[in-house]
């Protein structure tokens, strides 16, 4: 039974906490005193019998309790609030809240929405938010998200959550059309290294792939590297300059079709990373929920069969 010693003040502290990883950062967003925060989490702390966070000269950190309540606490929040929101504006509509990796923003993700709304059968926005698969699934489990989509398999964040896969996906090494390196074949690594690079930042696990390929080819990053997740910015300074691009292969698919990006003559992995959507087990999913992802598994079916037919 729920103790009646909790209280909302203290689950909306926990997550600030967590979220923010200082007591400082969550008494300014909730716009409370520092001491008002942490008296109010060893209040929580007393009422569950455990410590909550483990306290370090770089922030705080969730200890193995915090981590399980995390789990819990999160989705009950967020459930609270669409309660409040449903009963205070029943009108408005609803919405759904996709977090997005770089894999799935140019073809899967866009057709989807796309689809979705022409067909539902309700108004239903959608809020997309980009970012690193670490950000995206901390904002899941804390019930910020509704799901996650794209190539994620490798992070660590995963853990209790719900992975679906839906197709592979393979990280290419394009140029821009007239690079000295386009249509070379056979290609020696070792010729990498002479141009600048555009890769995924540290600590993703694109990265992790880029950072295998060069452990096997005996290559070093080069210096001048472009670090970033952006496609926009990615395609720009490839097509413009004599970078090499470390690209999700669907982010790619029309550039290389008419002839803007060249896929290089040595594959940085074989059949790529299993691309798929993430959801919270601790949340009960709605039935907008639901038909997203089901329409999600339709394009990602048609995705496969063009992909094998070669009309993709």
């Amino acid at each position: 039974m729920l103790s009646s010693r909790i209280k909302l003040r203290h689950l909306q502290a926990f997550l600030e906490v967590a979220k923010r990883r200082s007591f400082a950062r969550a008494a300014d967003s909730l716009a409370i005193s520092q001491p008002g925060v942490s008296k109010t989490i060893r209040e929580l702390e007393d009422v569950l019998g455990a410590e909550l966070f483990e306290r370090g000269t770089q922030g705080v950190a969730l200890t193995q309790a915090g981590l399980t309540f995390l789990r819990h606490a999160g989705p009950a929040i967020r459930a609270l609030e669409e309660g409040v929101t449903a009963v205070g504006d029943a009108h408005r509509g609803q919405w759904l809240r996709v977090g997005a990796l770089s894999t799935v923003e140019s073809r899967l993700l866009p057709v989807a929405i796309r689809r979705w709304q022409e067909n539902a059968a309700a108004e239903v926005g959608v809020n997309v938010v980009a970012g690193s698969s670490a950000f995206l699934l901390s904002q899941l489990r804390l019930g910020e998200l509704d799901l996650v989509v794209g190539r994620m398999t490798e992070a660590r964040e995963i853990r209790d959550l719900a992975f679906e896969h839906l197709y592979y996906e393979p990280l290419l090494l394009v140029v821009g059309r007239g690079h000295p390196l386009a249509g070379v074949d056979p290609l020696v690594p070792a010729r990498l290294v002479e141009f600048p690079w555009v890769v995924p930042p540290p600590r993703t696990t694109l990265r992790q792939q880029v950072d295998s390929f060069c452990v096997r080819h005996s290559l070093t990053l080069p210096g001048r590297l472009l670090e970033t997740l952006s496609l926009p910015i990615s395609r720009r300074f490839t097509q413009e300059g004599d970078a090499i691009w470390v690209a999700p292969r669907e982010s790619v698919l029309e550039d290389l079709a008419d002839g803007r990006l060249v896929e290089l003559a040595l594959p940085l992995e074989g059949q790529g990373g299993s691309v798929g959507l993430c959801t919270n087990a601790t949340m009960q999913p709605s039935l907008v929920l639901e038909a997203f992802c089901e329409v999600l598994r339709e394009v990602a079916a048609e995705q496969r069969i063009g992909q094998a037919t070669g009309d993709a």
